[in-house]
C-alpha cells in the first residue's frame, strides 16, 4: 500500500505549487512565469520523487527543506515582483497550509486508517482541491488587491507564518516522525488547531486593511469629483477672460505681421495656443485626468506660476484612479515648492507620453538653489503637518501597483519627478 503513500506525496507537492501560484505576483508575464516554473519545479519534483524511491519517506521528510523548500524559495524570490515581507508571507503561508493538510491527513491515517494510507490518500485528494477552490473563490482577488495596495505591515505576518512552518516541520519529523511519538501527539494536535485560528485572525486583519484602502480610494474619488466641479467653475470664468483677451491677441499678432516679423508671430501664436488650451481646460480626452490638470492649472495661475503641458493621451482605457493620484500628488508637491521661491522663478511643466512599453509622467518644477536630491531617493522637507511626507510615498505606491517605478532628482535647479508605469497594467 506504500504506492498510495507515494502518490499522495507527489499529489501534495504538485498542489503546494498550485496553491502558491494562486496568490503569487511574478515580475514576468503569466506565460513566461508558467514556463519557468514548470521547468524548475519539474526538476525539483523529479529529484524529490527519486529520493523518495531510493531513501524512503522518513529520510526525505527530514531533508525536504533542503531538497524542496529552500530551492523553490530561491527560485520564486528571483522571479518575484515582491522581494520583501509580502513575498515571504505568501510563500510561508502557502507552504504551511499545505503542510497542515499533509500532517493532519497523516495523523488521521495513523489513528483511524491503521496506516494503510487509504485515508491519507483520500484526504489529500479531497482537501487540496477544496482549499484551492476556497482560495480562488474568496481569497485570491482581494489578496492580490491587498498586495498591490499595501506595502507596509507584512513583516509580523511573515515572521508568524515562518515560525509556524518551522514548528510544524521540526515537531513532525524530529527526532522521529510524529506518529511514532504518541506521548507528544496531543501537544502537536494543539499546534494544528491553533494554526487555522491564527491564520483566520491574520486574514481578518488583512481584510480590515483592504477595507481601509478601499475607503481611502472612495474618499479620494469624491475629492477628485469635487475638484473637477471647482475646475469647471473656474473654467467658465477663464472662458469669459478668453473672450476679453482675444482682442489683445489679435492686435499683437496683426502688429507683428504688419512689421514682417513672421517668426515672432508664429512663436507668439504658439504661446497663445498653449495659453488658450490651459484656459479652456482641455488638456487630454480623459475627463478624470483632465480634471486634475484643470484644477492645478488654476492653482498655479493664482500664484503667478508659469505652467506648461505636453500630454499625449487619447481616449484609450487608462487606470485613471492611480494616474490621478500620481498626478495630483506630484503637482501638489510642485505647487508647494513654487510657493516657497520668488515669483520670477515659478515655473512648472508636465509631460505625459508613451515610451516603448511604459507610460512616462514627468513633472518638473523650479526649486531652491540649495536643494539637491540624489536620483532614486525621496526628498525630505521640514514642512509640518500630519499628512506631509505621504505625497511622494503615495506616488511611489501607485507606480508600484501599475508595475512601474518612481524616480526623484534635481537637475539644473529643477526638481524632477519621473514616474514610469507599465502599459500592461492598462
Amino acid at each position: 500500500m506504500t504506492i498510495l503513500r507515494d502518490l499522495s506525496i507527489i499529489w501534495s507537492l504538485f498542489h503546494i505549487l498550485i496553491l502558491f501560484l494562486m496568490l503569487y505576483r511574478s515580475r514576468y508575464s503569466r506565460k513566461k512565469t508558467y514556463i519557468l516554473t514548470g521547468i524548475s519545479m519539474g526538476i525539483l519534483i523529479v529529484i524529490n520523487v527519486t529520493g523518495l524511491i531510493l531513501y524512503g519517506a522518513d529520510i526525505m521528510g527530514k531533508i525536504f527543506i533542503l531538497t524542496c523548500t529552500i530551492p523553490s524559495l530561491i527560485f520564486f524570490w528571483l522571479i518575484s515582483k515582491d522581494r520583501k515581507a509580502r513575498f515571504f508571507f505568501t510563500f510561508c503561508m502557502a507552504d504551511t497550509v499545505a503542510l497542515w493538510i499533509i500532517v493532519v491527513t497523516n495523523v488521521a491515517d495513523y489513528y483511524f486508517g491503521k496506516e494503510q494510507y487509504i485515508l491519507m490518500f483520500i484526504g489529500r485528494l479531497l482537501l487540496f482541491p477544496l482549499v484551492e477552490w476556497i482560495a480562488f473563490r474568496y481569497i485570491r482577488k482581494p489578496y492580490m488587491e491587498l498586495q498591490a495596495a499595501v506595502s507596509h505591515g507584512w513583516g509580523i505576518f511573515a515572521v508568524m507564518t515562518a515560525l509556524y512552518y518551522i514548528l510544524i516541520v521540526v515537531i513532525s519529523n524530529f527526532p522521529a516522525i510524529i506518529t511514532s511519538r504518541e506521548q507528544e501527539l496531543p501537544a502537536f494536535l494543539l499546534v494544528l488547531v491553533l494554526m487555522p485560528m491564527t491564520y483566520a485572525t491574520m486574514f481578518a486583519s488583512l481584510y480590515h486593511q483592504l477595507l481601509l484602502y478601499r475607503k481611502q480610494q472612495n474618499e479620494y474619488i469624491l475629492i477628485e469629483q469635487k475638484n473637477m466641479l471647482e475646475a469647471q467653475l473656474d473654467n467658465q470664468q477663464s472662458i469669459r477672460r478668453m473672450k476679453h483677451d482675444m482682442k489683445g491677441y489679435a492686435a499683437t499678432l496683426s502688429g507683428l505681421l504688419a512689421e514682417g516679423k513672421t517668426k515672432e508671430a508664429l512663436s507668439y501664436l504658439k504661446g497663445v495656443e498653449t495659453k488658450m488650451d490651459i484656459q479652456s481646460g482641455q488638456f487630454c480626452a480623459n475627463p478624470y485626468i483632465n480634471g486634475v490638470f484643470v484644477h492645478y492649472a488654476g492653482k498655479f495661475e493664482k500664484i503667478a506660476a508659469e505652467f506648461s503641458t505636453d500630454i499625449l493621451l487619447g481616449e484609450e482605457h487608462l487606470p485613471y484612479m492611480e494616474l490621478c493620484q500620481i498626478l495630483s500628488n506630484g503637482l501638489e508637491n510642485a505647487y508647494d515648492a513654487l510657493k516657497g521661491i520668488s515669483i520670477e522663478k515659478r515655473k512648472a511643466s508636465v509631460q505625459v507620453k508613451y515610451n516603448r512599453n511604459y507610460l512616462l509622467i514627468r513633472i518638473k518644477n523650479c526649486c531652491r538653489d540649495d536643494l539637491y536630491v540624489e536620483k532614486g531617493t525621496i526628498p525630505h522637507t521640514d514642512k509640518e503637518g500630519r499628512d506631509h511626507g505621504f505625497g511622494l510615498a503615495t506616488v511611489s505606491e501607485c507606480a508600484e501597483r501599475l508595475d512601474g517605478e518612481m524616480l526623484c532628482y534635481t537637475d539644473n535647479k529643477n526638481f524632477v519627478l519621473d514616474v514610469m508605469v507599465s502599459r500592461g497594467a492598462f
